[in-house]
């Protein structure tokens, strides 16, 4: 008997978008291709990124009001590309951000959007390694501008 082609429509992609800027379509379209990004089912998280002396003064306000910000204007904006996305804010420590998304979002791949290098939050030093060696998932990263 002759082998039949399945009906199935293929598993989107699931990828934990870790967002220090707000994302748009194009931007997620650079880091995963025109097709899996129309395809992925996507969850933003922002981390609430404080500088070194707001860290120590225990001040962290502007910069979880800021998270909430790249986090929301991020869902709007793959929303209106017509990508299935979901948001939220995360941890200052953008590996405790990860693993607290990773407890309820079961992603396929990890995918940092970091500020690039003259502008990069000192949270972010050393992130990509870091990610890669804690968690049992691929992991890439793509610079974007603040």
């Amino acid at each position: 008997m002759p082998a039949r082609a399945s009906n199935c429509n293929p598993v989107p992609t699931k990828i934990l978008a870790l967002a220090s800027e707000p994302l748009s379509a194009d931007v997620l379209r650079s880091a995963l291709g025109e097709d899996a990004a129309r395809d992925a089912e996507v969850l933003v998280v922002a981390p609430a990124l404080m500088s070194r002396t707001r860290y120590l003064l225990a001040a962290p306000d502007p910069a979880i009001e800021r998270a909430e910000e790249v986090q929301h204007e991020s869902v709007e904006r793959l929303e209106e590309e017509g990508v299935t996305v979901h948001g939220e804010a995360g941890e200052s420590n953008p590996l405790t951000a990860i693993e607290d998304a990773l407890a309820t979002f079961d992603a396929d791949e990890i995918v940092l959007f970091t500020h690039g290098e003259g502008s990069r939050n000192w949270r972010e030093e050393g992130l990509v390694e870091a990610a890669e060696r804690r968690f049992p998932l691929p992991v890439r990263q793509l610079e974007v501008e603040s």
